[in-house]
């Protein structure tokens, strides 16, 4: 009888008569319901980010606050051979239908990799592809959908990812829309592949590369790079912005290194915003990001997404600074600069508190803004 209302509980995840058989019901980090022949199975997670926020304004007359981030449910599960992902951030979605959708795909093995259809993030950037829950600032650096390919961090299409101990491989085709956005005839690329030459139990060094085309047409909202450079609700700059039916071209170098509790990450982005009025604008951006974990844990490598997480474990400290850089080499003195030191907490393997104290500066109009910034965040 309990095993039939825990499959009750996760009916919208898994929907098969065979839940009610379930052979196997687990609630560690979540819940999860395995059907007794391995053909189905649901499970049902989520996360809750609450920032707050205060600036110390120069130019700017940004309001401190606070916010649900993110507040997201998240149902996952297999039917036969083909797996799925059901994610809607309840923070992020307006009253325009779809705008709170996130990864929201089905996928099978298809040869040695992996075949997605729906809505996911293309597969480039690595700190995009990291999870918002490992991230190790409380918001990503410019070389991602924060500003170089602002607004465009889910995207509707197919993609291909093999993977293995040491290295990924992933090609995407996607329409250039989210699931709030209008209709469009915009379409998009992109390639991702990593490579691990070092993997030892105490030290990874990881290196990459991407390439993503975006394609617009006449009935597409132009692309944008932008810069949030006192970081989420603070002041922002637009950095370049297409015309209508031109296209982005963008080419992005990654690197990381973990070494017992030493971090460090980089990556540079380089992008040409097409202008029918005028000449094409190149941006170039780049961070440079490290952590030191005062108790001892090393960040852990997901070999099969190229990416570092978070270690589990209870009462981590780590102290985390980021320098982050974006410029129009087109436009004199179109850039910004962004630097951030903070402290995470890891109480358990479900809860994290952040504290980002941030400083940014705007060299067009001289704005030189702070922000402090808190977050508790529970991920289950």
């Amino acid at each position: 009888m309990k095993k039939q209302m825990l499959a009750v509980l996760v009916g919208a995840a898994v929907a098969s008569p065979a839940l009610v058989i379930a052979d196997d019901a687990q609630t560690r980090g979540g819940l999860k319901i395995v059907s007794a022949d391995g053909n189905f199975e649901g499970s049902v997670g989520g996360r809750i980010h609450f920032d707050a926020y205060f600036f110390d304004n120069d130019l700017t007359d940004s309001t401190s606050t606070s916010e649900f981030r993110r507040a997201r449910i998240t149902l996952k599960g297999k039917l036969y051979d083909w797996g799925y992902v059901f994610e809607n951030d309840f923070a992020g979605q307006s009253g325009t239908t779809g705008t709170g959708f996130r990864d929201m795909n089905i996928y099978t093995k298809v040869g040695p990799g992996k075949l997605t259809i729906g809505q996911f993030k293309p597969y480039r950037s690595m700190e995009e592809i990291t999870s918002s829950n490992d991230i190790l600032m409380m918001e990503r650096p410019y070389a991602s959908a924060t500003g170089i390919y602002n607004g465009r961090q889910f995207q509707q299409g197919v993609g291909y990812l093999i993977s293995d101990d040491q290295y990924t491989l992933g090609v995407a085709g996607f329409n250039t829309k989210s699931a709030g956005d209008n209709r469009n005839e915009g379409l998009g690329g992109s390639a991702r592949a990593t490579f691990a030459p070092i993997m030892q139990d105490n030290m990874v060094v990881h290196m990459g590369a991407s390439y993503s085309v975006e394609n617009a047409n006449s009935m597409t909202t132009a692309f944008e790079a932008e810069a949030d450079y006192v970081g989420r609700r603070g002041p922002s700059q637009t950095i370049a912005l297409t015309t209508e039916g031109e296209r982005v071209n963008t080419v992005g170098l990654e690197a990381a290194i973990s070494a017992g509790p030493v971090f460090a990450q980089a990556e540079y982005a380089i992008a040409d915003f097409g202008n029918a009025t005028g000449g094409d604008e190149e941006v170039q951006t780049y961070y440079i990001q490290g952590a030191y974990t005062l108790t001892g844990q090393m960040k852990p490598y997901k070999s099969s997404k190229g990416v570092f997480t978070t270690a589990k474990g209870n009462n981590i400290v780590q102290l985390t600074a980021r320098y982050d850089y974006i410029e129009n080499k087109d436009v004199k003195d179109l850039e910004a600069k962004t630097t951030s030191v903070g402290v995470n907490y890891y109480l358990n393997p479900a809860m994290r508190f952040m504290l980002n104290y941030v400083m940014g500066e705007n060299t067009l109009t001289g704005d030189e803004s702070n922000q402090v910034a808190l977050r508790a965040q529970m991920a289950f």
